[in-house]
C-alpha cells in the first residue's frame, strides 16, 4: 500500500483520549462526591492492594494521593483544548464524572456545578470544531454507593446510573453526539472495584458477584442506549471493550481452545451489547462456576432491543495463553498478565508490543459483530527525558503508533467500518493502575513527577507534530 494512498473517509475521527478521574484534579472542588481513583494511594505505597481491599482502603490515611490534584485539568481545560486544536484534533474523548454530578450516586437533585463544568467544557471544544466522544461511567461509580449498596452488585445501582444519565443526555442534547456507556466493561471481572465499585473481598463466590454485577450494567446500557435514542436520535451510542487477541503458545488443539476460552471472556460483554443476548458458551460456564443469575422480567427483552450502534474498544497489546501449567513465562499488559511472546517486544512496563495485533483483532472484532469500531484507547506508556533546551525526543512513542496507524489502515482495506482513533492519554496523565505520572502516553508534556512535585506546565513532545501531520494528511503522511 503506498503511504500517499489515503484508505480513510474524509469524516475519519482523529483525536485522543483522557478519562475524568485520571486528568481532572479537583477532586472535592464545586461539591464533587469522591471517585474510586480519590481513595487509592500511589504505586509505592500498594496502589494494587488497595484496589483489591477497597472497604479496608477507604479507612486508610494516605500521605498521597495522585487523584487529588492530577494534572489540574479542571481549571486547565481551555489551555488544553486549544494545544489539542493544534494538532488537529476532529474529536476528545474524554468522560463524565459522575460523583461530579450526583456525588452520592443516588442524590435526586444534580450538582448544578459539575454541570456547569461539562458545558464549559464541551462548549470550548465545539469552539475549535472538536466533536466530544463521551464515556458516561469511566471506572467512576461514586465511592458511596459501594459504602451504602456495595456498587453495582446492587440491582438498584442501575435506576441511579439511568437517572445521570437522562440528566447529561438532556443537558448536553446537541453539543454531544458520541457516547459510550461503560469504560472496558470486561474489567467488572478483573478489577471490580474499578469496574463498579464493588468490594468482594467477603463474597463467598466473587465470581458470582462479578457477574451478576455485570448483568446489571448490562441491563443499565442497553436502558441508556434506548434513553439516549429517544432523548436525541442523533445520539451514537457505543460499547467499549478492553481488546487484544489472545494467541494460542503453539499449534496444539488445547492451546488453542485454551485461547478461544480466554477471548471469550471480553467477547461475552460485548455479545451481548451488540447482538442483544446471551452467548450460548456462557450457559455451560455459569453452571461450572455455580453463577445462578437473577434476571427481572423485561431483562431479556430490553437488551435484545437495545443494541448499541458501534462497538470501540482499548488496544495496547496481543495476548497469549497455553494449556500447559508449567509453562508460566509471564509479561505484563492492561491489567492482563499474559505470557511472553517470545516474536515481540516490550516495554519499560512489559507491555508486549505487536501492531500486528491491533489488525488482527480489528478483524476478529468486526467478522464477529458487522458494526462500526472505534479504536478508542492506544499508545505507548514511557519514561519520557525533557532535553536542557526543554525539547523531548519521544521517538520511540512516534514508532509505536506509526506502526499500529500502519496496520489500522491494513485493517480498513481488509474491510472493517472504522469510525476513528483517538490515542490514550493524549496530554500526559495519572496511570490508572499504578497511580504513576512517570508512566507518560501524552503528545504533550506534564510538568509533574510521581510525588505530585512540578509546576504542572504543558510543552509539546516530538510526537505533537508528528500527529499534528498525520491528522492534516488524513493518515497518509505517518512518516
Amino acid at each position: 500500500m503506498s503511504e500517499k494512498q489515503s484508505v480513510l473517509p474524509e469524516n475519519f475521527l482523529w483525536g485522543g483520549a483522557v478519562a475524568a478521574n485520571q486528568c481532572e484534579g479537583a477532586y472535592l472542588e464545586d461539591g464533587k462526591g469522591l471517585s474510586p481513583v480519590d481513595i487509592l494511594p500511589d504505586a509505592a505505597h500498594g496502589r494494587w492492594e488497595a484496589l483489591e481491599h477497597p472497604m479496608k482502603t477507604l479507612e486508610t490515611k494516605y500521605d498521597f494521593y495522585p487523584s487529588h490534584e492530577s494534572i489540574d485539568f479542571y481549571h486547565r481545560y481551555k489551555e488544553d483544548i486549544k494545544l489539542f486544536a493544534e494538532m488537529g484534533f476532529k474529536c476528545f474523548r474524554t468522560s463524565i464524572c459522575w460523583p461530579r454530578i450526583f456525588p452520592n450516586g443516588d442524590d435526586m437533585i444534580p450538582n448544578e456545578k459539575g454541570l456547569e463544568f461539562y458545558d464549559n467544557l464541551f462548549d470550548e471544544c465545539k469552539k475549535y470544531g472538536i466533536e466530544p466522544l463521551v464515556t458516561i461511567n469511566h471506572f467512576d461509580t461514586p465511592v458511596e454507593l459501594m459504602k451504602k449498596y456495595n456498587g453495582w452488585k446492587d440491582r438498584r445501582c442501575i435506576d441511579f446510573y439511568l437517572r445521570f444519565c437522562d440528566v447529561i443526555f438532556k443537558r448536553y442534547k446537541g453539543k454531544v453526539k458520541y457516547w459510550m456507556t461503560f469504560n472496558e466493561i470486561n474489567m467488572i471481572l478483573h478489577i471490580p472495584f474499578f469496574g463498579g465499585g464493588i468490594d468482594v473481598t467477603n463474597e463467598e463466590n466473587p465470581l458470582q458477584t462479578k457477574y451478576q454485577a455485570a448483568h446489571h450494567q448490562l441491563v443499565a446500557s442497553a436502558m441508556a442506549t434506548k434513553l439516549g435514542h429517544e432523548i436525541d436520535p442523533e445520539n451514537k451510542i457505543g460499547c467499549m471493550l478492553a481488546a487484544g487477541q489472545t494467541y494460542p503458545y503453539t499449534c496444539n488443539p488445547e492451546d488453542i481452545w485454551k485461547s478461544i476460552e480466554k477471548n471469550r471472556e471480553g467477547y461475552f460483554f460485548i455479545d451481548i451489547q451488540s447482538r442483544g443476548y446471551y452467548p450460548s458458551y456462557s450457559k455451560r460456564f455459569f453452571e461450572e462456576n455455580n453463577i445462578k443469575l437473577e434476571l427481572h422480567e423485561g431483562d431479556e427483552k430490553v437488551l435484545r432491543e437495545n443494541t448499541v450502534d458501534y462497538i470501540s474498544f482499548s488496544y495496547y497489546s496481543s495476548r497469549l495463553t497455553s494449556a500447559d501449567p508449567q509453562n508460566n513465562s509471564k509479561t505484563e499488559g492492561n491489567v492482563f498478565s499474559t505470557m511472553k511472546n517470545p516474536y515481540l517486544q516490550a516495554s519499560e512496563w512489559g507491555w508486549q508490543i505487536d501492531p500486528l495485533g491491533l489488525r488482527i483483532t480489528m478483524n476478529e472484532i468486526y467478522d464477529r459483530y458487522q458494526k462500526p469500531l472505534f479504536i478508542v484507547e492506544n499508545g505507548l506508556g514511557a519514561v519520557d527525558t525533557v532535553e536542557p533546551d526543554g525539547s523531548i525526543n519521544d521517538d520511540y512513542r512516534i514508532e509505536y503508533l506509526r506502526e499500529h496507524v500502519r496496520e489500522m489502515k491494513e485493517a480498513v482495506l481488509d474491510g472493517v467500518e472504522l469510525m476513528g482513533y483517538t490515542p490514550w492519554g493524549c496530554i500526559d496523565l495519572i496511570s490508572a493502575g499504578t497511580g504513576e505520572m512517570k508512566k507518560r502516553y501524552g503528545f504533550i508534556y506534564v510538568d509533574r513527577d510521581n510525588d505530585g512535585n512540578g509546576t504542572l506546565e504543558r510543552s509539546r513532545k516530538k510526537s505533537f507534530e508528528w500527529y499534528k501531520q498525520v491528522i492534516a494528511s488524513n493518515g497518509e503522511n505517518i512518516k
